[in-house]
């Protein structure tokens, strides 16, 4: 097929994510089509290269067409592509998952396979629930969860969700959950300055539990960034005081690391940061490097334990799984990702790039619609004001973002939006020249949209 032709059938047959079909009658919006891709770049029908500065949705790590992880993929399929793993296992699984507990090493050390975020989050909140009936607290069944918060699309991670324009429709259809506060420290809540705060908008989660704490039977959180609320970020002292609330009124604290998790913060998850460790995580995207679905929540040796039981009556077993439940392709991918990234000396090798990203940021620093520039570990953003005072945002119909991804492509680069923010997250091969590359693009970008 030619281009026209991959076009028609594509909106022919397919329906999008995250996308009003109808909009993709406007050729400006016609989806691209990619043939490749290698390092930080994807190249499409025409010939035309772009960064990828989003990682295929924050997936992507080690760069497209990695040599040795096509390499595991192809040795994998010559010796099982798939089992079920109800009664079975095989070495992907079991290498993959001793390495992943080595590296981790700490009270978190029983990983449950499923198969993308959303599901990891939905084994999270009924493992966590269960755990608590399983201890005599069948009253606890409710969960914490922040405003501006996303955990996947499936209705459970809807649940705990807290963006109106995803999760508002569905709220008939949702189990309760009690919100708290969101610590967004460039538009905070309590009105403190970031640089002096003492976690005040944590309050917001204490005072549901000096009255609710019995009925509740865990907290949700994405730890450092919340992404799809718009990249917002918050230091690591919030978690270290949620893990201290946790304790006091003994709830479990869960972590949502799918975005977060492997390296993307400098650290092999962001928790780490806050000196504490969670009770369950999620983990997903980075754990292939983009190559395959797959996803882990690890949990505690006590949470475990509730569940193990000679149980003749199946009350004391945990139903839940998938039909990909390690997946041996997905899990070779994984296991040889974590010994690249042991290899690579990851934290040390990203240190200089993070530092880069920081210099080159600076450039956004003093135009006129630049209200706040976030940077945590790989992942930087910035975002976009009507006026700079006032911190006046601009409007969802101003489509400012979309106007700015769409000079973005015209320059080389992907610059996909979250809501008022452009942002970066980029593979981890990316060099300092292409930083710059990158920041530069954007800027101009930004400026094309925007006139300083």
């Amino acid at each position: 097929m030619n281009k026209q032709e991959y076009i028609e059938n594509d909106l022919k047959y397919i329906w999008r994510p995250f996308t009003q079909m109808k909009s993709l009658e406007n050729e400006e919006n016609k989806p691209i089509v990619i043939t490749k891709g290698k390092g930080i770049y994807i190249e499409d029908i025409d010939g035309n290269k772009y960064i990828d500065a989003v990682s295929s949705w924050w997936v992507n790590t080690l760069g497209h067409s990695n040599d040795r992880l096509n390499k595991v993929l192809y040795e994998q399929s010559q010796k099982i592509e798939h089992v079920i793993f109800a009664g079975f296992t095989h070495s992907p699984a079991v290498e993959f998952s001793k390495k992943l507990i080595s590296m981790i090493n700490n009270k978190l050390t029983k990983v449950f396979f499923s198969d993308n975020g959303s599901t990891a989050v939905e084994v999270a909140l009924k493992m966590a629930y269960q755990y608590q009936v399983l201890k005599g607290h069948s009253e606890k069944r409710k969960f914490i969860a922040l405003k501006n918060s996303y955990h996947g699309d499936t209705l459970g991670a809807v649940s705990v969700g807290g963006i109106d324009m995803y999760h508002k429709l569905y709220k008939p259809l949702l189990f309760e959950i009690v919100q708290a506060i969101s610590p967004y420290c460039y538009r905070c809540p309590m009105n403190r300055e970031k640089e002096t705060c003492c976690c005040e908008c944590l309050k917001s989660v204490e005072d549901i539990l000096k009255t609710e704490s019995k009925y509740i039977a865990g907290i949700i959180i994405e730890p450092l960034v919340q992404a799809a609320g718009g990249m917002i970020m918050y230091p690591p002292k919030y978690i270290t005081k949620l893990r201290e609330l946790c304790d006091k009124y003994n709830i479990l604290l869960i972590d949502d690391e799918v975005a977060m998790g492997f390296y993307r913060t400098g650290k092999l998850f962001a928790y780490e940061h806050a000196g504490i460790v969670p009770d369950i995580i999620c983990a997903a995207k980075g754990i292939t490097a983009g190559y395959m679905p797959l996803s882990v929540t690890v949990t505690t040796d006590e949470i475990y334990n509730a569940f193990y039981d000679d149980d003749t009556d199946g009350y004391k077993t945990f139903y839940h799984g998938h039909s990909y439940t390690a997946y041996p392709l997905a899990l070779a991918i994984a296991l040889e990702n974590l010994k690249i990234l042991e290899e690579m000396n990851i934290e040390e090798y990203l240190k200089p790039k993070i530092a880069k990203f920081s210099q080159e940021l600076l450039k956004f620093k003093f135009h006129k619609n630049v209200g706040d520039i976030r940077q945590t570990g790989m992942i930087c953003a910035i975002e976009l004001v009507k006026n700079k005072e006032t911190k006046e945002p601009f409007k969802y119909e101003d489509g400012i973002g979309k106007k700015i991804y769409l000079e973005g492509l015209k320059l080389g680069a992907i610059l996909r939006p979250m809501w008022n923010c452009i942002y970066f997250i980029t593979p981890y091969i990316i060099t300092e020249e292409e930083i710059t590359k990158l920041t530069d693009i954007a800027y101009e970008a930004l400026n094309r949209v925007l006139p300083d």
